[in-house]
């Protein structure tokens, strides 16, 4: 838990539509949704492709009272379809980060962020990445893993778009 709500913190204190690729079992995004739920405006879009887990975030939702919508489709569908362009897009663990901004690209408007749960081995991704998008990016160490840090990236757009 600690591990996801480090992302608070991070984010923007006007950040209110929030969108969580790869949702999982609920890390970080239904977590956050969790911890924010009182503040006014507040919303978490959690986009998971396995019909099981979408059934158990909206389960929890329900329970706590978290302001999710719950998104049954792989990401790139969900970001050609919704047209949201949240404050904040967010993943943990999902995929090796060229990959990553390539199904967040799509959702990032000139305000947005991205917040992502990252290990060892940044530094090579980060190289990677640059090959392809172009952004900035700033690195916090982890609260929650010694070997581990939250990504914070901004002004996300593909290299051949300068």
């Amino acid at each position: 838990m600690l591990d996801s709500a480090q992302l608070t913190a991070l984010a923007p204190e006007n950040a209110r539509i929030w969108t969580d690729l790869g949702s999982g079992g609920g890390f970080p995004g239904l977590a956050i949704a969790i911890i924010l739920r009182e503040s006014p405006g507040f919303a978490m879009h959690l986009v998971e492709s396995d019909q099981r887990k979408c059934v158990f975030l909206r389960e929890v939702a329900r329970e706590t009272g978290a302001p999710v919508e719950v998104h049954n489709q792989r990401i790139e569908d969900f970001a050609a379809e919704s047209g949201l362009k949240p404050d904040v897009v967010s993943a943990r663990a999902l995929a090796p980060l060229p990959r990553l901004l390539g199904w967040a690209a799509p959702l990032f408007g000139p305000a947005t962020i991205g917040l992502f749960l990252k290990g060892q081995g940044i530094e090579g991704e980060l190289t990677e990445a640059r090959k392809e998008w172009i952004f900035e990016a700033e690195l916090s160490p982890s609260r929650s893993d010694p070997s581990g840090c939250v990504l914070k990236l901004r002004g996300l757009h593909g290299a051949d778009r300068h």
